[in-house]
């Protein structure tokens, strides 16, 4: 269930920071990773988000141990 309470700068402020996993973005908003990338395209200036994919993709951090 997402959480209405928190706004899309929000979101986007957790996404941005290497110490938050998208996981516990998810427990935190609702959002899945699918949901926050497509949340990062919509609000992002286009080099911005590239920059923000580039940095992210693959990364062990933005994903909680199994």
């Amino acid at each position: 269930m997402r959480n209405d309470n928190i706004t899309n700068s929000e979101i986007i402020e957790m996404a941005w920071c290497d110490k938050t996993s998208f996981d516990a973005i998810e427990a935190t908003t609702g959002y899945t990773e699918k949901d926050v990338i497509e949340l990062m395209r919509k609000e992002m200036k286009p080099s911005s988000f590239r920059m923000w994919r580039k940095r992210v993709s693959g990364r062990k951090a933005k994903h909680e141990e199994l």
